[in-house]
């Protein structure tokens, strides 16, 4: 790793809970591109009882550059809807799906904890404008459409054909879940996730034109409020930023889970990450010591990337 003089990589532990000793392995970037405050936070928090994923890969050398139980498989909720979103865009793309298909919302189950189609007039929207929604705000009733459109074999089949073997989308957006469903939406992995973003970015998935496609959905994301809080950019309108930031991130949330993975990209680096974080949420301040950890892995991303 580099001539004697440089400095040995950091190594801080990482505890899964209270009840584990286990050091996991992991390494910080060299010098001033470090991870150490994000390693001690997350440290805490694994102290605390949650159980943490990290993974975090440097775009154009291939290095990990942070680790941390990366390859546990943890719940990941709206996050993993992003292979349903590359199976509608190679839908798209071979034909398969008609993008100006047209859904009616009075075909799904409701779902109204959440959502903002359930606002809208529009009772019926074409699967491209699904597709914008579900990636953009992570809508539930937009993301069953296009599930219940494409169907769960296609898209079990597209995970496969990733290479993702800890990666699953269960089930379908519910308001409740009852004992014969699937208990949580999505699972996946740290380091499956954030090689799968860096795949995208780099016009690895399926082909260039899908990869472009479903980065250009996920560049639309409003929910800028865990890792990308540290970016400064607007949650509205930040695929173009006037400082060259580079930024495509998808985000998930149930209770007890916070998670996100992305591409952030700057002068000096671009960076791919996913950090999962399964936990207690016994009050707001055990919710809010996850988010922060969320911005500090934030704000020494940025300090990589620029």
């Amino acid at each position: 790793m580099g001539t004697s003089s440089e400095p040995s990589p950091s190594r801080v532990t990482v505890r899964r809970s209270q009840r584990s000793t286990r050091r996991l392995p992991r390494r910080a970037a060299l010098g001033r591109r470090s991870f150490d405050t994000t390693l001690r936070t997350l440290d805490r928090l694994a102290a605390s009882g949650a159980q943490v994923g990290v993974h975090v890969v440097d775009l154009d050398s291939g290095e990990e550059v942070l680790l941390g139980d990366d390859h546990v498989t943890l719940p990941i909720a709206g996050l993993g809807i992003v292979p349903l979103l590359i199976e509608v865009a190679a839908g798209f793309a071979d034909g398969t799906l008609e993008p100006f298909e047209i859904i009616e919302r009075s075909s799904l189950d409701p779902v109204t904890t959440a959502g903002t189609w359930r606002h809208l007039k529009a009772p019926a929207l074409p699967l491209c404008d699904l597709a914008v929604l579900a990636a953009a705000t992570g809508d539930p009733l937009a993301s069953n459409a296009l599930l219940e459109r494409v169907t769960h074999e296609k898209v079990r089949a597209r995970i496969e054909s990733l290479g993702l073997t800890r990666t699953a989308l269960l089930d379908r957006y519910r308001d409740q879940r009852g004992p014969d469903d699937a208990p949580r939406l999505a699972v996946g992995s740290a380091r499956e996730l954030a090689r799968l973003f860096s795949e995208l970015v780099n016009t690895r998935v399926v082909d260039p034109a899908v990869s472009a496609q479903v980065s250009e959905w996920l560049s639309l994301n409003h929910d800028l409020s865990l890792v990308a809080s540290a970016t400064g950019l607007d949650p509205f309108a930040h695929d173009n930023d006037a400082h060259g930031v580079l930024f495509v991130n998808k985000t998930g949330r149930e209770a007890g889970i916070r998670a996100e993975a992305g591409v952030l990209a700057g002068p000096r680096a671009g960076i791919s990450y996913a950090l999962i974080v399964a936990f207690d949420d016994l009050s707001i301040m055990h919710r809010l010591r996850v988010h922060d950890a969320f911005r500090v892995l934030g704000v020494e991303l940025m300090e990589y990337a620029f």
